[in-house]
């Protein structure tokens, strides 16, 4: 345990020693958050509008408030997995320069110092996305938002859950590459697609019945969906209070992936978490296998 605590603590303080990494970790969703309120922001208003018949208004709070939920809500399910790649960098970087051999011949075990790396990464990648997501929540109190304090809580347990699926699927990865150049490459791909498959950028009730019933078995998507209830269930009970239709409400829950489906079976909010914290224990016992028995990987 000592040796894992100690390997934990300097992959930790190599990864903020190195300033450009850890800044250009920590700014990629503060930018993402610029981007969506310039860009996104009039967009989601109107895909919100859109749900409301003529002859039933829908006061602006209600609206701006469902808006930024699904605003901050793709933002943190993304970066808590792209910023876990910028995180576990470091991975790479030790065979790049020759430390993953140095540390090969001590008697540091296998298993120790891949949980080392996966501890690392994950405690960096947590201290970010927890930063960015006290950025969203002071975001969302400015426009007046009906995400209260039990939504925040929540949300922040969503992100330390997503971070450690975004530590695991990254530690898999990481573990197959040996140049700063090929995680660049794989870290790029990831941001340009992962949002698109686990619903962040666009609903899953949007894509076709094919689609839906493939995303529905990647685990970011159950991530994504836990998000938007926290950030927009709050904003959808004032609605309902307010004598909005059960129908709309219904309508707006299913259209913003509030409601996700498995092959057409509901699944709940619990059933979410059980398939994103299985998920991640699944993941971290195959990256200590792999780091335990694929010598030749090693090499």
């Amino acid at each position: 345990m000592t040796t894992l605590l100690s390997m934990t603590r300097r992959n930790i303080k190599l990864f903020f020693h190195d300033k450009g990494l850890f800044f250009t970790s920590l700014i990629t969703p503060l930018i993402l958050l610029v981007l969506y309120v310039s860009f996104l922001g009039n967009v989601y208003k109107d895909s919100i509008m859109a749900f409301f018949p003529e002859g039933i208004t829908v006061s602006e709070r209600i609206v701006d408030s469902v808006a930024v939920g699904q605003l901050i809500s793709s933002i943190l399910s993304v970066s808590c997995v792209t910023v876990a790649f910028c995180s576990n960098m470091l991975m790479v970087q030790d065979k790049v320069t020759g430390a993953a051999l140095d540390i090969a011949v001590t008697p540091v075990k296998r298993a120790y110092l891949s949980l080392s790396y996966y501890i690392a990464t994950y405690v960096s990648t947590s201290i970010i996305c927890i930063t960015a997501t006290l950025v969203c929540l002071a975001y969302a109190n400015a426009m007046n938002s009906y995400i209260g304090f039990r939504e925040a809580v929540l949300l922040l347990s969503d992100v330390l859950i997503l971070a450690m699926l975004g530590t695991a699927v990254s530690s898999i990865i990481n573990f197959f590459l040996s140049s700063q150049g090929q995680i660049s490459a794989v870290g790029s791909m990831v941001s340009s697609t992962y949002g698109f498959v686990s619903g962040a950028y666009m609903p899953i009730s949007q894509f076709s019945p094919v689609l839906q019933k493939i995303i529905s078995l990647l685990p970011g998507t159950y991530g994504t969906s836990l998000m938007r209830n926290h950030a927009i269930a709050s904003t959808l009970d004032v609605m309902e209070a307010e004598g909005i239709p059960t129908e709309i409400v219904e309508a707006i829950r299913d259209g913003f992936d509030l409601n996700i489906y498995f092959f057409g079976n509901r699944v709940g909010v619990g059933g979410m978490y059980a398939v994103l914290l299985l998920t991640v224990l699944l993941l971290i016992v195959i990256y200590v296998v792999i780091n335990c028995t694929c010598k030749k990987v090693r090499k």
